[in-house]
């Protein structure tokens, strides 16, 4: 998705540290409880000491829509998160981005268009009746609006084996792979394969079940057995920094420290996933570093920012990133002081600034897809 945010003035850029907390203490004091602040797990330090609430992309929206006192939601994050937020918040609530520029490229890798020409592409070779969109919460509002539409669901990193299942139509306690067979249902999973991937191993289905659908190419790149024959129809995306993770950095953190705990999120390829102690969405991560004996030593595949404040915040561990070449989220690194200390202080002159908006109609079906997720989980 492209956007375009406007350059700040010279009064942002110059200011120092200091004078920016000075500044944003200030705005948040006038507007009191007409505002929220909140607060992505990935943000940086200068943003997070500011935010009312921490937390997942989906746990923030919910957050905010709790939040009915609330007039102006500032959502530190990227942009599909504060339109999720747009979409579950009430209609005298304004959620705000404070900068415009902050995307996600995983969310980017699946469009409308792709996935409605796909949707065709596999009515021509089987029964989409029994085709279930799911898709990951990182996905813009149209996509959430897409699965809606078409009977799917949401999920997160931490919901996706519950959602999965509940596409598949299997009973409590039944067997994933047989009641596969049983229902004859299948998923088309988007916009990271790693999830999907992850998700569908971790539920016993095993590589022959799965292809990837790449969406510049005609029917995904497959041939017609393949789609038929496949459980898991799995979009060719993935999220630039849980990419970087390779079986590499896992062998040489354990070769270090060889009684260490290694902690994966699902994002992360198949083969750094099997080499992990623990596989699960950033709140598994922190439980799982909150849960973790004094002197251990932890390796963590996920976002810097999160890492660096771990490590912080647990000093009787050894918490370090399992990339030595250190790589932020780029998209959620675009989100400062400066463009918070911008948009606060717009709200107190009366100027809202980068508002997001979901229309009407898209945030009907989104809402639909989203409150599926909440049912199942």
């Amino acid at each position: 998705m492209f956007r375009i945010q406007a350059p700040l003035p010279d009064d942002y850029l110059g200011a120092t540290p200091e004078e920016l907390a000075s500044r944003i203490a200030a705005a948040r004091e006038t507007l009191g409880s007409s505002l929220v602040v909140l607060g992505h797990h990935y943000q940086r330090d200068e943003v997070m000491a500011w935010a009312d609430a921490r937390g997942d992309s989906f746990g923030l929206a919910r957050y905010a829509a709790a939040q009915r006192d609330a007039r102006y939601v500032v959502f530190c994050g990227v942009h599909f998160m504060a339109e999720s937020a747009d979409v579950l918040t009430g209609p005298d609530q304004v959620v705000i981005l404070p900068d415009l520029d902050a995307g996600c490229s995983m969310a980017d890798m699946a469009d409308l268009e792709s996935v409605e020409a796909a949707w065709d592409e596999l009515s021509s070779v089987v029964d989409v009746g029994c085709l279930v969109p799911v898709t990951y919460v990182n996905s813009s509002a149209d996509l959430k609006a897409f699965v809606g539409r078409h009977g799917g669901a949401v999920c997160t990193s931490s919901n996706a084996r519950a959602v999965v299942s509940w596409a598949l139509g299997l009973e409590p306690d039944e067997d994933p792979v047989a009641g596969a067979r049983r229902t004859g249902r299948r998923v088309l999973f988007f916009p990271d394969q790693h999830l999907g991937r992850n998700t569908a191993y971790a539920l016993g289905f095993g590589a022959p079940d799965m292809r990837v659908w790449d969406p510049r190419r005609d029917l995904g790149g497959l041939e017609d057995a393949d789609v038929k024959e496949a459980t898991f129809l799995l979009w060719k995306g993935h999220c630039s920094v849980h990419q970087r993770f390779r079986p590499e950095h896992v062998e040489q953190f354990r070769a270090e420290h060889p009684e260490a705990v290694v902690l994966v999120h699902p994002e992360c390829s198949r083969e750094v996933a099997v080499l992990a102690d623990v596989v699960g969405s950033t709140e598994a991560i922190i439980a799982a570093v909150e849960s973790a004996s004094p002197g251990t030593a932890v390796g963590i595949a996920t976002e810097i920012h999160l890492v660096h404040r771990l490590a912080d915040e647990h000093p009787d561990l050894t918490v370090v990133s399992l990339d030595p070449v250190v790589c932020p989220c780029s998209t959620m690194f675009r989100i400062d002081a400066k463009h918070l200390c911008w948009v606060l202080e717009g709200l107190v002159a009366g100027d809202v600034r980068n508002r997001i908006t979901v229309d009407p109609g898209t945030a009907a079906e989104a809402r639909v897809a989203l409150e599926r997720m909440l049912a199942i989980t």
